[in-house]
């Protein structure tokens, strides 16, 4: 047969007849004129309630409007549209929801009440259900995890899957979720497991029976206690039959009252321990089948692992911030030397540390320090860090030397660097002389103290930046000197209290000189109003170390200059004795003459030059210095019955609160406190 000579009317009809596909012909009023019955979604449907009949008339729960939609654009412009995915119920089908593909060809010449557009729909319900669940699982594995937070993680969670898969979800944990490690819980759960609602995303219809942030355990035996049970995941049909409602039905009444005809209770798992539930449901569309259940698996799975990195970075955190406020100071001491002020925003759990140091000569060591990282390694690490420095300051070492021997402990350490170099931390020390007036800072990689007068006007102090600790090798350190007048501000801080200036520090100084010059505000105010103007970043540790200068009275400090002669020594007991009786302290006078002379003796039998005694009553202490040009340590030891001597320092150190020598470049000065 000639290939022109086909019926066309012929090929129509075996398409109308036996297509898969649907196939409507619109007339020029958007009916229905002609379609095929075997059609998906039109099978077993009376003729008379289609043909004739608007798409909005023959399917009215179906995505009618949008149809209706594209079939006048179709009209209005000529031109065909392919492909077009809708949604809704059939007339054939109306419990399941349908996705189909629309294709619409215009009939040119077309009439009015003529055939005027076909149109040929393709079922891809299956074909969309598995992209929708490929797209769901990817919105969860682009949206799951941004932070180290379990809460943020758990609301990810809720809010990819609602409202794409399901109408309403909630993640329940335990309120101690197991970490990652040897000793880690694993397994399945008992039933009576208390769990607490984290997350919930409801669909506007409240479809849980609990709310977020209560704990308490499910009740038993239920899909859940299941779950916990074998940790499997379940596809669970509801109905108002269901048995397990029983176990507690005025708990599970909201289910059945808002309708919800499934749901999905599924683990979350990770490396075996159980850290808790997630539970998904539907009341509307279509019930969960078999292959969402698998879809829930895999965000479960993928949900899990970043609640499990959340939950160890929170018990990490949590021991790095207990064991970082453990090993800072307790109660800062209460000086005659400067009132302090300090705040310490522990924000990241890192290595931000400050202390003040009671010196010898009523001195004192101001010190704020930063090790890098965080975590449990960097709180270690500042633990050593502080403590060594605290047991070299009382070794009454000058600032500079501090450092460097500092520094070598620093190099002990294994704390990274972030730039891969050795740096372990950075310093800054400042020591205060309230007999003097002196203030002698140093530093280590660290910022440069902040210092105002007593009339607000900054203070210039310059002070050489050293390397920072860690290199070791006894590095030097350059220290600045700058004379304080009573009243003056000094301030000591780390990185993180300036870090949003973006590393401007000329301008972070400008602003907190600006701060401290209300000179005139208590210490407190003046922690928070820099607090308040510097906004220090939340990402990581910050710390402000506040100083008011204190100078002694010239009447609580008695200095003499001795030759260096035996007979001395009884004049050093008079001196001592007359002093002592000026300042209403005779019941310490012979302990602190049996000081004096040992002291005097030695530097008499062992010192060079002349020598200067000198005393401070300082509050409730009476500090005793006695100063030579020798530079050898006197050295303490224990007199033997036969020994008529050596005996001295032994006496000394017996009735002292405390005693000790510090060095300088010239001399070197015993000293002795007694408590009064």
């Amino acid at each position: 047969m000639d290939a022109g000579s086909v019926d066309d009317s012929l090929v129509l009809n075996a398409l109308f007849s036996n297509s898969p596909q649907g196939l409507f012909v619109f007339d020029s009023e958007q009916r229905v004129v002609r379609y095929n019955p075997p059609g998906r979604g039109v099978r077993d449907v009376p003729a008379e309630d289609i043909l004739g009949n608007r798409v909005e008339d023959v399917a009215p729960e179906f995505e009618s409007g949008e149809i209706g939609a594209l079939i006048g654009e179709v009209l209005r412009t000529g031109r065909p549209l392919r492909n077009r995915l809708v949604r809704g119920r059939a007339p054939a089908e109306p419990e399941r929801t349908l996705a189909l593909e629309l294709s619409l060809f215009p009939l040119p010449g077309a009439r009015e009440g003529a055939p005027a557009v076909v149109g040929v729909v393709e079922d891809v319900t299956e074909r969309q259900a598995a992209a929708d669940r490929l797209a769901v699982l990817g919105a969860v594995h682009r949206a799951v995890g941004s932070t180290l937070d379990a809460q943020t993680t758990a609301d990810e969670l809720v809010e990819a899957l609602v409202p794409a898969f399901a109408d309403a979800a909630s993640v329940d944990l335990l309120d101690d979720p197991p970490v990652a490690g040897p000793r880690q819980r694993s397994g399945s759960l008992p039933p009576n497991t208390p769990l607490r609602r984290t997350a919930f995303a409801p669909s506007g219809t409240r479809t849980v029976v609990r709310e977020k942030g209560d704990s308490r355990p499910f009740p038993f035996p239920t899909p859940y206690t299941q779950v916990l049970n074998d940790t499997q995941a379940r596809l669970v049909r509801v109905s108002a039959d269901s048995s397990w409602l029983a176990a507690d039905p005025g708990r599970f009444a909201p289910l059945v009252d808002a309708g919800v005809h499934s749901m999905i209770v599924a683990p979350l798992v990770a490396q075996d321990a159980v850290l808790g539930l997630l539970n998904l449901y539907r009341h509307r569309g279509d019930p969960f089948t078999e292959a969402d259940l698998e879809v829930a698996r895999q965000a479960a799975s993928a949900a899990s692992a970043h609640l499990s990195h959340a939950c160890s970075y929170r018990r990490e955190h949590s021991v790095a911030s207990t064991l970082q406020r453990r090993l800072q100071p307790g109660t800062v001491p209460r000086l005659s030397a400067v009132e302090t002020a300090h705040v310490y925003l522990p924000e990241s759990a890192g290595g931000d540390w400050f202390d003040v140091i009671p010196l010898s000569g009523a001195r004192v060591a101001l010190v704020v320090g930063d090790v890098n990282g965080h975590g449990i390694d960097a709180a270690a690490t500042m633990g050593q860090l502080r403590l060594a420095l605290h047991a070299l300051a009382l070794r009454d070492l000058e600032t500079d030397e501090l450092l460097t021997h500092l520094d070598e402990v620093a190099s002990l350490l294994t704390a990274p660097s972030p730039t891969g170099g050795s740096c372990v931390a950075t310093c800054a020390i400042a020591v205060y002389d309230p007999v003097s007036r002196q203030c002698t800072a140093v530093r280590a990689g660290h910022p440069s103290p902040v210092v105002v007068d007593p009339d607000g006007a900054p203070v210039r102090l310059d002070v050489p930046e050293g390397p920072a600790l860690g290199g070791g090798g006894g590095r030097a350190y350059s220290p600045a000197t700058v004379a304080l007048p009573a009243g003056s501000l000094l301030a000591l801080y780390t990185n993180g209290l300036v870090a949003t200036r973006g590393g401007d520090w000329a301008n972070a100084r400008h602003h907190l000189e600006h701060v401290l010059a209300s000179t005139t505000l208590p210490l407190r105010e003046l922690c928070d109003a820099a607090v308040y103007r510097l906004a220090p970043s939340q990402d990581d540790d910050a710390v402000l170390l506040l100083a008011r200068t204190h100078c002694l009275p010239e009447d609580r400090v008695a200095d003499w200059t001795l030759p260096h002669d035996p007979c001395v020594v009884s004049t050093a007991r008079r001196l001592v004795d007359q002093q002592l009786t000026a300042w209403d302290l005779a019941d310490a006078a012979f302990t602190t003459q049996l000081v004096v002379s040992e002291l005097v003796t030695n530097a008499v039998r062992h010192g060079k030059g002349p020598i200067r005694l000198r005393l401070i009553h300082d509050r409730d202490r009476l500090l005793t210095e006695v100063t030579d040009a020798n530079s050898a340590s006197p050295h303490l030891r224990q007199a033997r019955e036969s020994d008529e001597g050596g005996r001295g320092l032994f006496i000394v150190m017996q009735v002292s609160s405390r005693w000790g020598v510090r060095h300088n470049r010239r001399d070197k000065t015993v000293w002795s406190e007694q408590r009064l």
